[in-house]
């Protein structure tokens, strides 16, 4: 008997390189006993709607996009019963790719596909920011507008480029924000130009985490806090501390948390796996242990 398999596809991820590989993906699916149903996408949050939706009535759901449509897809199954809650297969196709870093998955298109047939499910954290939920980051600060501020069309042609081109643009009009964290083992108080809450070794293709103390199914973020620099030297001490991983916390803030609460001074902008997650002046994280089966 044929297995049910959801396959919600982006369309126009990854430079609209999907258009040339989407037979060959359905074909491994279908020789290995799939009966395969495409759902594409129109536009942001029509994966979570059809996740949400259908994805119950499927043996497997599995997106191709980018780490916008994975985000999307696993926001959709929270609102489906656990108990009728498919596992998730990803094919990466986006530009920055945050999540197959740090799941290491292929990306060619047909061995993402066969790295899904034979893969194993594993239960995956997934946080939620307010009423919204997220699955590998949500920040606040510098760089944070660049994953969507940058126009989708030069996304599509300069690809990860386009990131770091719109980042150095950004330079010009950093600030800082006076914040309250509140997190499981006490309270920080400073003035910062970044902050995330991440599930994740890579952050924006730019920053990336040490992988041995990222777990993805520990119940845990990993939150990093980066300092409003005072001068040059504050500076080059920040991103020497980041590019080594060896945080120093007179300038950036690592560690971990379950739950994690902001308060600012101003409505902060946030985003969410690369979104635009909405404006704050309190706002809280949560983290909900192996609530999604992610195959990888």
């Amino acid at each position: 008997m044929l297995k049910s398999l959801m396959l919600i596809v982006n369309p126009v991820a990854g430079k609209g390189r999907v258009r040339y590989n989407l037979y060959g993906i359905v074909s491994e699916f279908a020789a290995a006993g799939y009966a395969v149903d495409i759902f594409m996408t129109k536009k942001g949050g029509d994966a979570t709607v059809f996740a949400a939706e259908y994805g119950a009535k499927h043996d497997l759901v599995v997106c191709i996009g980018g780490d916008g449509t994975l985000s999307e897809t696993m926001a959709g199954m929270m609102h489906v019963d656990p108990a009728l809650r498919p596992a998730i297969g990803y094919i990466p196709m986006g530009t920055a790719n945050d999540v197959s870093t740090t799941l290491k998955l292929s990306h060619n298109p047909r061995e993402a596909a066969r790295a899904v047939i034979n893969g194993t499910p594993a239960e995956t954290d997934i946080g939620r920011l307010g009423d919204d939920y997220f699955s590998y980051i949500a920040a606040f600060g510098s760089f944070t507008e660049v994953s969507y501020s940058t126009p989708q069309e030069r996304k599509r042609v300069l690809g990860h480029l386009a990131y770091v081109l719109q980042g150095m643009a950004s330079l010009q009009k950093i600030t800082s924000y006076k914040t309250t964290v509140v997190y499981d083992d006490g309270v920080i108080e400073g003035d910062f130009l970044f902050g995330a809450v991440t599930n994740s070794t890579s952050v924006a293709g730019l920053v990336r985490l040490d992988e041995s103390t990222v777990n993805l199914s520990d119940g845990y973020f990993e939150i990093l806090l980066i300092r409003n620099p005072q001068d040059a030297a504050d500076l080059n001490n920040i991103i020497t501390s980041i590019l080594n991983k060896n945080y120093d916390p007179t300038h950036v803030i690592y560690l971990h948390s379950k739950k994690i609460a902001f308060t600012f001074d101003q409505p902060v902008a946030w985003t969410r796996d690369g979104e635009a997650g909405g404006e704050y002046m309190s706002v809280e994280a949560e983290n909900i242990s192996r609530a999604i089966r992610l195959i990888y």
